[in-house]
């Protein structure tokens, strides 16, 4: 048997799948793309996660965009985090030419130009589908996260939330916790100790002063109503599942801002998508392009919580894949837990970049077609080293593959088309009506105005009756002065005062 016949039994063998399944690409050896072996990616372990990593440039968003595109035509949602603007061409079919025909015919599957249903999104002032949700959604657990508090701070955190919930005052927006959080120290920093002790006030500053770091992010347009509700990401149009594009192009450069919607929104579908187990198909993908920015400005205490985050969502049905320039950018506890790992090419140019590129071939399988550090830096544009859990869970052989191009339009639409995608939207109308109801700012502001007048009119009180009790005392001593008998017995003690005292000087000298 040729050398090559025996490697597309070995392809064959390790990517056919009893459950449903989607073609990726097709094996390549000796930098030969090979009809006859195809490389599938199986339905059933796309909850087991992902990483797609690759130096700039080697074709890592439109993989993305590839396996989004089989995902929604085989009927399941994804999210999308779009930092760079490239993934809105998704809605519009793409364009055929001799290149892509090349390209299907070696991997032996016909090249159809599709839209797919796509649902733009924004955190920001980008145009979309407005995502928000409410401080007191997050807790004060997360939101010590998010604002890397010390145990002393988020000790004060969790007393102002308590204190809220008593007191019914609803923390919406951070306006709201910013105006509790200045009662706590001033107008009510007399109920507040009398209620659960002393509040430092150094350490209510320092929180105030991150949450103002927050807003400088844009946070403000994040925090708020109406929240979110994560069902609306499980959607599917004439049996295609719908691909959220979440637009994050204006915060590229405020990875707190990002760090923070992705934990809550992780947070958020882990509280509530049902348990279901390992299913035939995932309900739900998340891509996290430039996923570096989630986690090298997180704080220990934020890492921690994405991790179990990502290790449990799985049983909700979820599949979470990380986009990012180099394997090393995710933390080994998450990358330990990933399925699915496409491998574009990397550059070594230093020693440094010799030493990761070693380093990420130890995370792949051994094969006896690759040396996988020298494939590593030696693939094209389109072309990927890929494994991916098959259905027992067992790493599939390592394969340099030549991948599928995108059926959708590879580049981005344009502002009238964005306008026209917008407006058509039946979550745009659910979501972007502003909405303002009465919260903490507003309640405690009237609180703190109602309180003056009736402190003002105490004051005035209390000077009335230091006034009457002065004037009866003036009324008393002028009484007892028009006295005789008090008259005559006051100059005979003043008298005899006068005449001891003379006396005693007077014995003195002599």
């Amino acid at each position: 048997m040729e050398h090559s016949d025996k490697f597309k039994e070995h392809i064959n063998l390790g990517y056919t799948f009893k459950k449903d399944s989607f073609i990726i690409g097709t094996g390549m050896l000796e930098k030969e793309a090979l009809t006859g072996a195809q490389v599938k990616i199986p339905l059933k372990t796309l909850n087991r996660h992902g990483l797609i990593a690759g130096a700039t440039g080697t074709g890592k968003t439109k993989t993305l965009q590839v396996i989004a595109e089989q995902l929604s035509l085989k009927g399941i949602p994804s999210v999308l985090m779009d930092l760079k603007g490239d993934l809105t061409g998704l809605a519009c079919p793409g364009t055929n030419n001799e290149h892509i025909e090349k390209r299907s015919a070696s991997i032996g599957i016909p090249y159809e130009a599709t839209g797919l249903p796509v649902e733009l999104m924004s955190i920001s002032q980008e145009k979309g589908v407005k995502l928000k949700a409410t401080v007191s959604e997050f807790g004060p657990v997360l939101m010590a996260q998010i604002l890397d508090l010390n145990d002393t701070q988020s000790g004060i955190l969790s007393l102002v939330f308590r204190y809220c919930d008593m007191k019914h005052l609803p923390l919406l927006d951070l306006m709201d916790l910013r105006s509790i959080l200045k009662y706590v120290i001033n107008e009510g920093k007399a109920e507040i100790t009398k209620e659960f002790g002393a509040v430092s006030s150094s350490s209510v500053n320092t929180i105030l002063r991150k949450i103002i770091e927050l807003e400088q992010q844009g946070a403000e347009n994040f925090y708020g109503e109406r929240s979110f509700e994560v069902e609306d990401f499980v959607r599917q149009e004439s049996g295609r599942g719908v691909i959220s594009i979440i637009r994050l192009t204006d915060i590229q450069n405020r990875p707190k801002l990002f760090s923070t919607f992705m934990l809550s929104l992780l947070s958020e579908i882990y509280e509530t998508f049902p348990e279901q187990g390992d299913q035939d198909v995932p309900k739900l993908c998340l891509f996290i392009d430039e996923a570096h920015l989630v986690f090298s400005n997180a704080s220990k205490d934020l890492l921690e919580k994405i991790e179990a985050i990502v290790k449990l969502i799985r049983s909700k049905g979820v599949g979470i894949f990380f986009c990012t320039q180099s394997p090393t950018d995710v933390p080994d506890e998450i990358l330990g837990q990933l399925g699915l790992k496409v491998q574009h090419s990397l550059r070594a140019f230093t020693a440094k970049d010799r030493k990761a590129i070693k380093k990420a071939a130890e995370n792949y399988p051994i094969s006896p077609f690759y040396d996988t550090s020298e494939v590593l830096t030696a693939m094209g544009i389109g072309e990927a080293l890929i494994t991916v859990l098959n259905e027992k869970g067992i790493p599939t052989p390592l394969v340099h593959t030549l991948l599928r191009a995108p059926v959708s339009r590879m580049g981005i639409l344009s502002p009238e088309e964005i306008d026209l995608q917008v407006g058509k939207s039946n979550l745009t109308k659910k979501y972007n009506e502003p909405i303002n109801r009465e919260s903490a700012f507003e309640i405690l502001e009237e609180k703190i105005n109602n309180a003056a007048p009736e402190k003002e009119e105490m004051e005035a009180s209390s000077k009335s009756q230091r006034k009457a009790s002065a004037a009866k005392d003036v009324g008393f001593f002028e009484s007892l002065s028009k006295n005789t008998m008090v008259r005559q017995l006051g100059r005979t003690f003043f008298r005899e005062l006068t005449r001891g005292i003379m006396g005693s000087l007077t014995n003195k000298k002599r």
